[in-house]
């Protein structure tokens, strides 16, 4: 039974953060945003926007910072590139950047400091309003030929509330993620009643982790605005989730497609592996010449 106030198809927005100064990759982010990172040929952050397209949503809520200019100019029109490409009869490379701007309604919200995600996703609350939103961290990519954001989104229809994608992870990785309590065997959603951020492994209620991907209801917002500065010197959003653990109206929802963390050097070299094995156009010569250099 769907519980009031979750129609079906109600998440119409997505909040997107992209205001991190991306350090993990300097030098190579001196002066380009880390979400333009591209994996082949395409950026990690216009997957996310497309992943987000695919699950229904229909703005797309840029959260920036200094320095992404680059961005907003990725989904805006190109009118000098466009014009070039049509004079020399470049068809389908025009239909290319054109079907980017047409991905969806972009709004660009800036985060003047870095005081961390909980107040990036406050920066966004008058661009969201009072409805739930989904919520998409740059650098974690999923496959799309498996169910990520949508199994967050089918939770919450099914509840009406606030809802973490969470995968499992080793021991030894649980202190880089938020990890929750854990559900009964074999469950896909399951209620939330305890978040800790950043665990050391004898303190982890779990090995759950919440891996860059929310559905959430405007009573975050709520909690968001009361935050004091936590883990790190930042406001953190695990803080506002648990308020919400401890409302009961919270769960946690396994995300079944695998994940690439863009912000990992080693798990982007792979993405790209994967991602360039998998195109038609180069897959094959591609796969040839690994075989080739692993004898």
């Amino acid at each position: 039974m769907l519980e009031a106030g979750a129609p079906m198809n109600s998440v119409k927005k997505a909040v997107i953060p992209v205001a991190g100064l991306g350090t993990r990759f300097l030098p190579a982010t001196k002066a380009m945003p880390k979400e333009m990172l591209p994996l082949v040929d395409t950026p990690v952050i216009q997957h996310v926007v497309d992943e987000a397209i695919r699950a229904g949503v229909e703005t797309l809520v840029m959260v920036t910072g200094r320095g992404k200019a680059a961005i907003e100019n990725h989904f805006d029109v190109a009118y000098e590139l466009e014009d070039t490409l049509a004079r020399r009869g470049k068809e389908t490379d025009l239909e290319t950047v054109r079907a980017i701007t047409a991905m969806g309604h972009f709004v660009y919200v800036r985060q003047g400091e870095p005081l961390g995600l909980g107040h990036a996703v406050l920066c966004a609350k008058r661009a969201v309003g009072d409805e739930p939103f989904a919520l998409l961290l740059g650098d974690d990519v999923f496959d799309e030929r498996e169910p990520a954001l949508d199994a967050l989104l089918e939770a919450h229809r099914a509840t009406g509330k606030s809802v973490v994608g969470v995968q499992e992870v080793p021991l030894e990785h649980v202190r880089r993620y938020g990890i929750v309590s854990a559900g009964e065997d074999g469950n896909a959603v399951w209620p939330v009643t305890r978040i800790v951020e950043k665990p050391t492994p004898d303190k982890a209620p779990s090995r759950f982790a919440v891996v860059g991907r929310y559905v959430l209801t405007p009573e975050v917002f709520d909690h968001l605005e009361k935050l004091e500065l936590g883990v790190g010197g930042e406001y953190q959003l695990t803080d506002a989730l648990m308020k919400l653990a401890e409302e009961g109206r919270l769960v946690a929802a396994r995300i079944p497609a695998r994940r690439f963390d863009t912000g990992d050097k080693l798990d982007y070299l792979k993405a790209n592996v994967e991602f360039a094995l998998k195109r038609d156009d180069l897959g094959p010569d591609f796969l040839a010449y690994l075989r080739e250099i692993v004898r």
